[in-house]
């Protein structure tokens, strides 16, 4: 028992280190780059257009991450995934026109699918069944703290000197970034046999394929947990916005329900490891769609705080869940094929997500968009008490519980 926590505590620094030095430099640029587009001369459209071309260079990346990190491995391809994102950076810091700065930062995009998936696809080799909810809920948390940090950062950057130097900087945390990865321990050295090594790489889309009913029934519940994600962010500064309420103390709002974000992460994953997955899971999805409900109920800066908190209470106990639902449903061989795909899920549902919220608005009102979603969330957390169990870890591997389910023609 006393060997587990050893080893995790032994590569803490160099395994969460380097994902806080990348999440500080996303942080610094994330409320940045609509600016930089716009100093260059983009409209507020294309400005905004920008933005989400990070999130689309994420979604485009995630299939060949998988390719790329089970070819070089998870460590190299952590290495290779900072040194992209780096150059990347530096291409935005010297931009000179809207289109260099599109494709430095869906670029960017690109280098963070490869970050997450084998970050993602390290910690799941490295760390035992028996921690796994917790170290992945630890890395969830790490990255939220660097997004919380990282902000901060750049406001006393751009203060001294310019947009562009934020970028610098963050350039500079992923060359950082990569450095400290450096140190990490192969892990492919310690719990790979020599005859997985031989063993010739699939494609993603075979993996894919062959395990195509996880992806429909629990990627499905991904998905909906990343839309609640995404829209949380984008729903509550709009409804701020309708109110009254200004930039200001939206952002108060902002920085005191991201605290309570931080704070619940390692809870999360304790409660994942010792009572299962689903006990975190549902109760996070039902938090998230009750706030979506009592947001249109809000009328001032208190009223929209309190929802704003409770909605960062569920979605900070499930920090680290799709990470780590997505490890229990990966298979042994294969692995990280198959978290490349399990990412285009969440990938999918961080654009769906504000996607039906802009919907839903223009057809009706933002108040009928969050009881949208909330009703959506709702109908993901049943969806996800039946399949959650499914692919809960335990001592049989997933075929064996697929032939126990299944009955045998004796049985018919």
């Amino acid at each position: 028992m006393s060997a587990e926590p050893t080893r995790w505590r032994s590569i803490a620094i160099t395994a969460y280190g380097p994902t806080v030095l990348v999440a500080i430099g996303q942080g610094a640029i994330l409320p940045l780059v609509a600016l930089s587009a716009r100093e260059l001369g983009a409209s507020v459209g294309i400005a905004s257009f920008i933005v989400a071309l990070i999130g689309l260079g994420q979604l485009v990346g995630d299939l060949p991450a998988g390719a790329l990190a089970v070819r070089i491995g998870e460590k190299r391809a952590l290495i290779a995934a900072c040194a992209l994102d780096a150059v990347a950076l530096l291409g935005a810091f010297l931009a000179t026109s809207v289109q260099l700065l599109a494709v430095a930062i869906t670029v960017t995009g690109v280098a963070g699918a490869v970050f997450g998936l084998a970050r993602q696809a390290y910690l799941t080799e490295a760390i035992p069944l028996q921690m796994r909810a917790r170290a992945l809920s630890t890395l969830g948390g790490t990255f939220r703290v660097g997004l919380f940090v990282g902000p901060f950062i750049a406001a006393a950057i751009v203060s001294q000197s310019s947009i562009g130097a934020a970028y610098a900087f963050a350039a500079a945390t992923n060359l950082a970034a990569a450095v400290l990865t450096a140190f990490l321990p192969d892990v492919r050295s310690t719990h790979r046999t020599p005859a997985s090594e031989k063993r010739p790489h699939r494609s993603v889309v075979s993996v894919l394929l062959e395990h195509r009913k996880i992806l429909l029934t629990l990627g499905l519940g991904i998905l909906i947990i990343s839309a609640a994600r995404a829209t949380r962010q984008s729903i509550v500064p709009l409804w701020a916005q309708s109110i009254g309420l200004n930039a200001a103390t939206t952002s108060v709002i902002f920085g005191i329900s991201a605290g309570v974000d931080m704070l619940l992460f390692y809870p999360g994953g304790a409660i994942m490891d010792r009572y299962g997955r689903v006990y975190v899971a549902v109760p996070s999805m039902i938090v998230l769609g009750l706030g979506f409900c009592l947001l249109p109920l809000t009328s001032g800066a208190t009223s929209v705080g309190l929802v704003a908190a409770l909605m960062c209470l569920g979605n900070g106990i499930s920090s680290g869940v799709v990470l780590t639902l997505g490890a229990d449903a990966s298979p042994e061989q294969d692995r990280t094929q198959f978290l490349g795909g399990w990412r285009v899920c969440s990938d999918l549902g961080n654009a769906a997500g504000p996607l039906v919220v802009s919907v839903v608005t223009a057809l009706a009102t933002l108040a009928a968009a969050a009881i949208t979603m909330g009703l959506l969330t709702w109908a993901g957390s049943a969806w996800l008490v039946k399949w959650v169990p499914r692919y809960a870890p335990g001592r049989h591997s997933r075929h064996e519980r697929r032939e126990a389910r299944e009955p045998d023609d004796g049985d018919k």
